[in-house]
């Protein structure tokens, strides 16, 4: 099993940034990549970021681009959320989530495991 533990969440203005954490533990050696999902009040859940377990290959839904950037620590088995330029639309709970497939297989999915959601809150 793995278990993932999502922080960073937080109320900020329209411009402002925010830095999420995703840490890992458990059988890490099984994870092939991880994501970032977010889902807003009456909508459905959304693709939002992807990154390989190696770090080397990312993915980020359009409307995010050039705004959020994703990252790793390989030592500390975390992933980092840096957004930048929140807007009011970015305001969700976002869920850290990761797979065992394999990162060419599909960075939008399936993904086996999933966090307990943090809270993201950008006023106007």
């Amino acid at each position: 099993q793995v278990q993932l533990v999502e922080s960073g969440g937080g109320l900020v203005q329209a411009g402002g940034s925010l830095r999420l954490t995703c840490a890992a533990s458990g059988r890490t050696l099984i994870i092939a990549k991880m994501g970032w999902f977010r889902q807003a009040p009456g909508k459905e859940r959304e693709f939002v970021a992807a990154i390989s377990w190696s770090g080397v290959s990312t993915e980020y839904v359009d409307s995010v681009k050039g705004r959020f950037t994703l990252s790793r620590d390989n030592a500390k088995n975390t992933v980092y959320l840096q957004m930048n330029s929140l807007e009011p639309e970015d305001t969700a709970v976002y869920y850290c989530a990761a797979g065992f497939r394999p990162y060419y297989s599909g960075p939008k999915g399936p993904y086996d495991y999933w966090g307990q959601g943090t809270q993201v809150t950008v006023s106007s």
